[in-house]
């Protein structure tokens, strides 16, 4: 018997309740929910309503979409759970600023961008479990 996939609107309230009521429950399988294809397809989105430049490799949304979406999520989520996936050095790009200054802003691919807004779009249970004691966002030190 094969279960259906758990939707990423029901998968939220179920963790966040789990976490909740017990504490000291260690949450091993997160990793796999980063590698589904809703989360890539979510960070995907997010990533062309953004609409930046291409980074180092030079892809820009209208060749993924040439080439087909689908494929392109697949692959980076092949590369994802057989842990061969490491992300593109970013492409830096000099801005000048008042007084001669430049200020140096540092492009990352969009298949970087993707995997960083699936990773982004667990940050909410990241705090809710308390794995890291590191940046978040509106919190104080």
């Amino acid at each position: 018997m094969i279960k259906a996939s758990i939707d990423l609107q029901d998968l939220r309230p179920r963790l966040y309740v789990k976490a909740k009521a017990e504490t000291s429950w260690r949450f091993w399988g997160l990793y796999v929910h980063v590698c589904k294809m809703e989360t890539l397809r979510e960070a995907y989105a997010l990533a062309e309503e953004n609409d930046g430049a291409p980074g180092v490799d030079g892809i820009t949304f209208e060749a993924i979409e040439a080439h087909g979406v689908e494929v392109f999520l697949e692959q980076i989520r092949d590369e994802l759970v057989g842990r061969t996936y490491k992300p593109l050095p970013a492409r830096r790009q000099e801005i000048p600023k008042d007084g001669g200054k430049v200020r140096v802003l540092s492009i990352p691919a969009i298949r970087d961008r993707v995997v960083q807004g699936a990773l982004w779009s667990k940050q909410w249970l990241y705090e809710t479990l308390k794995l890291f004691n590191g940046y978040r966002v509106r919190h104080v030190c």
